[in-house]
């Protein structure tokens, strides 16, 4: 576990703000990004006094370890708005506490709570003008640490730098998404990294998605890599099957990534007394449905998108077409999630924590 250090922070704010260049209403997700950054370095084996300061770019060594052996996580996080100017956070416990679980499994230090909490609700208040009100607004959060230990042996980094970014987006749209389903590659494997978010997870995606994207489809459901006969996960997202009237998603794993937004749709879905059912889902179980018209939706959950609709997959070159539906599981689920993120609809779960 991590120790509370309750250090101050140092904050240097910008002279000036770039916000009056931007456009509010037409938004690059993760493109543009706020007046300041959050910094807290790890040095001779404490943490230093964490800063405040405008963002910027900063220099680092050729030989630093990040760029040789892949000491990196991140988080995804994102914060809302409400009609009084009161700023919220979705979850955000559960967000630190992943990130410290990547942090041991990449022999990284753990954040100390008051650091990463302190600090995050500090940068949001000295950049609250970023938050915009309004349902589809947002600020998306972007903690993250790498090794900055210099030196190409190969052992892990002595020295390391916490931070957090600030990126306002509007609501994610991705079109229309169809997904094959892989039969070779694998997004991690057992007694690996699968489960935390560590940047070397993504960067392995890519080139098996590239594969994807030039056959017209948009994304991959991994398989897993034993016997790629269970169906994983959908790009970079948790993935969901409506069967008739009942959700399966698979159980988390160390290949399978514990999404806030996974746990929270299975709790919503719940209490909404729909029927949740968490255990591995075959592929043959998965073409099965779709041929018996069973299968009615497939969506992947996540933070940016929050609930992806999969229109169809691929899978040993066959397509299967899902139905278009008039009342979709994963519409509905998605309104009441963004109306409690967004203080639209009570948080019945204690979900929301004011910044």
């Amino acid at each position: 576990m991590s120790t509370t250090q309750n250090k101050k922070i140092e904050i240097i704010k910008s002279a000036t703000s770039k916000i009056n260049e931007v456009d509010f209403e037409n938004l690059s997700f993760g493109a543009v990004f706020t007046d300041h950054l959050f910094e807290c370095d790890f040095k001779n084996g404490e943490w230093q006094t964490p800063t405040i300061k405008p963002y910027a770019p900063f220099l680092v060594d050729p030989s630093t370890r990040v760029f040789h052996y892949g000491q990196a996580i991140f988080e995804g996080m994102k914060a809302y708005k409400d009609d009084q100017d009161a700023i919220w956070l979705f979850r955000p416990d559960e967000n630190y506490n992943r990130f410290n679980k990547s942090a041991v499994r990449m022999a990284m230090p753990e954040v100390p709570e008051d650091i990463f909490m302190n600090g995050l609700k500090e940068l949001l208040k000295i950049d609250q003008a970023w938050v915009k009100k309004g349902n589809g607004n947002s600020m998306y959060i972007r903690p993250f640490m790498i090794g900055t230990g210099t030196g190409v042996i190969a052992n892990p980094s002595d020295n390391y730098k916490f931070m957090i970014i600030l990126s306002p987006v509007k609501s994610y749209y991705a079109g229309e998404v169809k997904v094959i389903v892989a039969e070779h590659y694998s997004r991690a494997a057992n007694g690996g990294i699968g489960a935390a978010k560590a940047a070397g997870n993504y960067a392995g995606q890519f080139y098996p998605t590239n594969l994807a994207n030039k056959e017209g489809f948009q994304q991959v459901i991994w398989t897993d890599d034993a016997t790629h006969t269970k169906l994983e996960e959908a790009g970079t997202m948790n993935v969901f099957f409506r069967i008739n009237d009942t959700l399966f998603t698979a159980p988390t794993s160390e290949r399978i990534l514990d999404g806030v937004t996974r746990k929270s749709l299975i709790e919503l879905a719940k209490k909404e007394k729909i029927n949740v059912e968490v255990r591995s889902v075959l592929v043959d179980e998965l073409v099965e449905a779709a041929n018996n018209g069973s299968l009615k939706e497939i969506f992947g959950a996540g933070t940016a998108a929050v609930i992806s609709p999969i229109v169809g997959f691929s899978y040993k070159d066959h397509y299967y077409e899902l139905p278009k539906l008039e009342n979709s599981m994963a519409a509905d689920l998605k309104l009441k999630l963004t109306n409690i993120q967004n203080k639209l609809a009570e948080d019945t779960f204690g979900w929301t924590v004011k910044v």
